[in-house]
């Protein structure tokens, strides 16, 4: 592709009031105008209503919740139901007692995988992908070898994506658990959960989906998905660090077994045995994240309220003139789809020659924040045939002014190290 498309404005994006838009997120005032922050697919930068609502539980309305009678505990207990209430209205759930609150996904798929996997028996079998974060892969893994389950995997096209032209070979009656991303967190490709969907429901199959790298770019139908459960955490979401959520459906959710032991997720203790209390509760044992689960309903009902369809052309305008860009320089090669097509505005690339912490550097002296390394998903990338990537990792904040950095530092990496 040529040079002219990558620097042309995005006229989508010329609807959407993007500097009303950035101020909500209080960390580009404060760090000025050479900060190009491209690193969301790590973690999101808090917004405004997220970091008010953390602050405001934290000194004006901390207490314990769930079991208190005085006011104060009364009301951090209100708030922190009706931050559940937020967040399954994000995620398009029938209600809210669908909704765990964890510490962030990797804890949501560790509950996912201890659960389901306590159903299991001796050869059945467990269906990731080669696309996988760590988290969908490793807790699968250990709870799978307890009962003897067997993991198999989803190979990779040329592009990237999940082969789904294999699903039909690789899904038997011995299938029990499909675990997959919706969104990988290296090639920024969308996967078909509805053809995952129709083959999980054809041989009974539950159907797991790491939400982590979607939600962050308008809010999740769960149940037009047809998913059992999905997984998501608050920092990716533009919320605090240490909470997150597992949506479980709620049919589902009354079969399962405890994960965690403790306070809170019992009905009755006694030293022969306990009895545990309903869904959610019983899946969040202990005193839970209660202000950074406030902050994430906060942010949930903020995202909730945005023109989601301009956001999206905005941040895929980005995204084409980020690949157009990337093909303009030598030795530089953009992983994953070639097109926007079921895409996400996310992606890596490797520089001929250069270590991605190299490259990641040399941006960083430039103020262009970008992540190099394996991104917790080593299958995937030996599946490519490397060992590490440098990933861009665009969100609804960012502008071109972003791109144009990280090109023009990337055009001064060649330069310098290629």
């Amino acid at each position: 592709m040529s040079a002219g498309p990558a620097r042309a404005p995005a006229a989508e994006a010329d609807r959407l009031d993007l500097a009303g838009l950035r101020a909500e997120f209080p960390i580009f005032a404060a760090q000025g105008p050479r900060f190009h922050y491209l690193d969301s697919a790590a973690t999101g930068q808090i917004c405004r209503a997220a970091a008010e609502a953390l602050l405001g539980f934290e000194t004006r309305g901390r207490a314990n919740v769930k079991r208190g009678v005085y006011r104060l505990a009364d009301e951090a207990t209100r708030a922190f139901e009706e931050a559940r209430a937020r967040i399954a209205a994000y995620l398009g759930a029938r209600e809210a007692r669908e909704v765990v609150i964890t510490s962030g996904t990797t804890h949501a798929l560790n509950i996912a995988a201890h659960t389901l996997c306590a159903r299991l028996r001796p050869g059945d079998e467990i269906l990731v992908s080669q696309a996988e974060h760590h988290s969908n892969i490793v807790p699968w893994q250990l709870a799978g070898e307890r009962v003897g389950a067997v993991i198999r995997a989803i190979p990779l096209d040329r592009e990237g994506r999940l082969d789904l032209d294999r699903l039909d070979a690789l899904v038997s009656r011995r299938t029990k658990v499909i675990a997959v991303t919706h969104c990988s967190n290296v090639t920024g490709a969308v996967t078909d959960i509805g053809r995952i969907r129709e083959a999980a429901q054809a041989v009974g199959a539950l159907l797991v989906v790491d939400g982590a790298q979607r939600v962050p770019h308008g809010p999740v139908d769960v149940q037009a998905l047809g998913c059992d459960l999905y997984a998501f955490s608050g920092h990716k979401l533009f919320a605090a660090t240490g909470a997150g959520a597992l949506w479980i459906r709620r049919e589902l959710a009354e079969e399962l077994p405890p994960f965690l032991g403790g306070g809170e997720m019992i009905r009755r203790v006694a030293i022969e045995r306990s009895t545990f209390a309903a869904p959610p509760h019983r899946f969040e044992a202990g005193t839970p994240p209660i202000g950074p689960a406030i902050a994430l309903g906060a942010a949930c009902a903020w995202l909730a309220g945005l023109d989601w369809a301009r956001i999206h052309a905005h941040e895929m305008a980005l995204a084409g003139r980020l690949l157009a860009g990337l093909g303009t320089i030598r030795g530089v090669r953009p992983l994953g789809p070639e097109g926007l097509q079921a895409r996400a505005p996310l992606v890596s690339f490797v520089v001929d020659g250069v270590h991605p912490h190299d490259v990641c550097q040399l941006l960083d002296e430039r103020g262009v924040c970008t992540r190099g390394g394996h991104h917790c998903a080593q299958p995937l990338h030996e599946a490519l045939g490397l060992e590490a990537s440098t990933r861009a990792s665009l969100a609804l904040y960012n502008d071109e002014a972003d791109v144009d950095a990280l090109l023009e530092g990337l055009e001064d990496v060649v330069r310098r190290l290629a």
